[in-house]
């Protein structure tokens, strides 16, 4: 018999705050995290603004020997997960090590470090190169030295599955958790990929928004002008944990997990598949999952990064699954003020369903001015909404068709 998961605790590092209060009042106050790139000199980058984390010091989280031991995205992982472990009231000295396990997700992993040595190794040679180069860049050390801080020897792994990562992640730790496998599994992911390499890249793609006279309104989801995406940064961390186990520590739930989808577009290496069949497959997966009909969904945190193409495939996909409830759901782009935090997206989105459940109200999709024929549902615009919402699905979705899907519901004894 499948064991009942929980989340029982939270922690964020975001462009639009740290901590969980600071987040989830700037998502319903609708704050826009966008602002012009500091982290280098953007002069000349057709697009030159990001999602910034502006307030994190990795030393309020670890020693300075440890900080400049990790990229930046792991110094993400491990002060997020520091606050997650805190909000779950977790103490690991009473828990069972080889029963608690990490899960992670990034889609880039350290291109800070390996920006940063590239240079190293043209201007100064191979002998230059930090011994700490590999250990440092590597998309898995987040988990790694997560684990490794808090001696934690169950279940380790990453997701690299694009901007999918960590839902991918977490749908994983789920799995891990519901077969028994472990009691505790610390899940989302981090992602630090506003560098110049990182940048100059997507934007010869032509995916990014150059929207820079205006930077809080760049990112606009849905909205008949957007122009494309914004890139975000930072981590979000939840702990899951069997109801069984959360129950005997008298632990506090926000939320069960119930569902989870994954698929694949096998359509295109960017462009989302335009009839939105892997991503409306994903979505179907994770209600049968679940056991539910398309009508018990009461919020939808889309993964509409403001692109032309992916905003449409994804309404169309919605379509697909709910049918005639389609135009009742609400649906709404929480990237609109985050911007786009890639492999961490999810993680964080899954936060975004996890406290619209606790707390009642939907964050809104910002930026939404002129309504595109194509893009005709209700995506909560501009204002967050009060509501009951029993049952919450956030989807994501990645470069090489890799989809994922994720199913939360209030908890009920």
């Amino acid at each position: 018999m499948l064991k009942r998961v929980v989340v029982s605790g939270l922690g964020i590092i975001s462009p639009v705050g740290t901590g969980i209060e600071a987040f989830w009042s700037a998502l319903t106050a609708g704050v826009s995290g966008i602002g012009p790139v500091t982290r280098f000199d953007p002069t000349n980058f057709n697009t030159k603004i990001a999602g910034e984390v502006r307030d994190f010091e990795p030393t309020l989280y670890m020693d300075r020997k440890e900080a400049r031991r990790m990229d930046r995205f792991t110094q993400f992982a491990v002060a997020a997960t520091g606050m997650a472990v805190e909000d779950a009231a977790l103490d690991f000295t009473k828990e069972n090590r080889d029963r608690t396990g990490v899960i992670l997700g990034s889609g880039v992993g350290g291109i800070e470090t390996l920006e940063e040595q590239g240079r190293v190794l043209a201007k100064r040679g191979p002998g230059r190169v930090s011994p700490l180069f590999v250990p440092m860049m590597i998309a898995n050390m987040g988990a790694g030295q997560v684990a490794i801080k808090y001696r934690l020897r169950g279940p380790n792994t990453t997701s690299v599955s694009a901007c999918a990562s960590s839902s991918n992640a977490i749908g994983e730790a789920f799995r891990m958790l519901q077969h028994g496998r472990a009691d505790i599994m610390i899940t989302g992911g981090a992602e630090a990929a506003i560098t110049p390499l990182a940048m100059a890249g997507f934007i010869q793609m032509k995916a990014m928004s150059s929207r820079n006279s205006e930077p809080e309104k760049a990112s606009r989801p849905f909205d008949l002008e957007r122009d494309g995406f914004v890139i975000g940064e930072g981590a979000a961390i939840l702990i899951l944990e069997t109801l069984e186990h959360a129950l005997e520590r008298n632990a506090r739930i926000y939320a069960e997990i119930i569902g989870y989808g994954s698929t694949c577009d096998a359509y295109h290496v960017t462009a989302p598949d335009p009839e939105g069949y892997g991503a409306t497959n994903s979505m179907h997966e994770a209600l049968a999952d679940a056991c539910l009909e398309p009508p018990a969904i009461d919020y939808i945190n889309a993964h509409a990064t403001g692109t032309p193409l992916g905003d449409k495939a994804e309404t169309l996909a919605i379509k697909n699954v709910f049918g005639s409830h389609a135009p009742k759901v609400a649906i709404s782009s929480t990237k609109s003020m985050t911007g786009h935090l890639l492999g961490a997206s999810g993680g964080l989105e899954a936060m975004a369903c996890v406290l619209a459940i606790d707390n009642g109200i939907i964050p809104p999709t910002i930026n939404y001015e002129q309504p595109d024929p194509d893009c005709d549902l209700d995506y909560v615009p501009n204002i967050a909404r009060k509501a009951t919402v029993d049952v919450a699905m956030t989807n994501s979705f990645g470069f090489g068709g890799h989809n994922a899907t994720l199913v939360f519901k209030k908890y009920l004894v």
